[in-house]
């Protein structure tokens, strides 16, 4: 079978196409951003990249930030129309089924190329806030009533998303859910485990940003230093909201913290083997990639719980805690005062969170048998 991927350059949609990789199927990928050069790792994969400039002139990033006005006059003129650009290449390319990964990033730039091939098959995966956070906003309200009719496959994150598509127009086959970057190679992570009695480390997500909300995290921790001195608490991923908070936060004094920006996905995972407790919060997400894989290196989980995306795999005081209300400094106050207190208890649920079958279900291979399954759809009528 012919796939053609739509999607901009990510992690998630690198690690999910590794998927198919030896599967039979011939893969393409039209990056819908169009501004990624070849991405080495998935070479055996035919990539359209780097098409939207007409002309990628000397000091457009300079002009971009300290001319914003005049790019957008040049940017109007040098950007090719993506539509027009993904539609030359659906017509040389003829897939059997397009598979788009975001619907605000990668459904709704090409909606109006799909409507005019209504007998091509169309999947798409939802991604985190895709539906749940976007639905809120007219403009993309629209976007989403437009796209799911169409959307003939659909896979979720979580079953809160399917839910959510079928209210706004979803009627197609709907095909599970899973991991938005596929399963993990749990052999590989086991290399980066620590014993879990032996963690001292307390490791918070550091986005804040349109839905992140490390801030309230912080301000509670601001107020619990003696609870927390026995650890060394790791802020990762900070953004620069989250960097200005800490330069005027009394944390930037303490000995056991530490912040750190964008760092590669294998230091996040050394990160997580070495952390007794992981947090994430933020007030709209579906099943956060990083959650099921502080899960699987045995870190205690704290995670909010938007939508109750999460409370479909985290009991509540049983293999981790829900924040409910991602904003309430009082509520997370609570939630680390009740945790911290009870450490012999989170050692023995770190230990047998990672025996479940739940993280056996989440190896790359057997979650890749269940993926190649469902690209076997046996009838696709080709239409261009």
């Amino acid at each position: 079978m012919k796939i053609l991927m739509v999607s901009i350059p990510s992690l998630h949609f690198f690690r999910w196409t590794a998927q198919l990789q030896d599967s039979g199927h011939e893969v393409h990928w039209f990056d819908i951003s169009g501004m990624s050069d070849k991405v080495e790792r998935i070479n055996w994969v035919t990539q359209k990249t780097s098409w939207k400039l007409r002309w990628d002139y000397p000091g457009r990033t300079f002009i971009k930030s300290k001319l914003p006005i005049i790019y957008r006059w040049i940017k109007k003129i040098n950007d090719r129309d993506t539509a027009r650009v993904f539609e030359d290449y659906l017509n040389e390319i003829k897939p059997d089924v397009v598979h788009s990964f975001a619907l605000y990033l990668s459904c709704a730039p090409i909606i109006s190329v799909m409507e005019k091939y209504p007998d091509l098959k169309w999947m798409y995966s939802s991604w985190g806030s895709d539906l749940f956070y976007f639905q809120n906003i007219p403009e993309y309200l629209k976007d989403i009533k437009r796209v799911l009719p169409r959307i003939n496959y659909l896979f979720t994150d979580c079953q809160r998303d399917y839910k959510i598509a079928q209210i706004y127009g979803f009627e197609g086959e709907f095909l599970g859910v899973f991991p938005g970057g596929g399963g993990y190679d749990l052999s590989e992570m086991e290399k980066y485990k620590t014993p879990v009695e032996q963690r001292q480390t307390i490791l918070i997500k550091g986005f804040q940003g349109r839905s992140g909300r490390a801030i309230p995290v912080l301000k509670a921790i601001e107020q619990l230093q003696d609870l927390f001195s026995d650890f060394e608490i790791i802020v990762f991923g900070a953004d620069s909201v989250v960097f200005d908070f800490i330069n005027k936060s009394p944390l930037k004094l303490w000995t056991n913290f530490k912040i750190k920006g964008k760092i590669i996905h294998r230091e996040v995972i050394k990160l997580m083997g070495e952390s007794l407790i992981y947090v994430g919060n933020s007030n709209s997400d579906g099943i956060p990639n990083t959650l099921l894989e502080a899960i699987c290196m045995n870190a205690f989980p704290i995670q909010s719980n938007p939508g109750g995306a999460t409370a479909e795999i985290i009991e509540n005081g049983v293999n981790g805690i829900l924040i409910e209300n991602p904003d309430d400094l009082e509520e997370i106050k609570q939630l680390f005062l009740k945790v911290i207190i009870q450490r012999n208890t989170i050692n023995k649920i770190c230990i047998s969170n990672g025996q479940t079958e739940f993280i056996k279900s989440l190896d790359f291979d057997v979650i890749k048998q269940y993926i190649l399954q469902k690209y076997n759809i046996n009838e696709y009528n080709k239409t261009i």
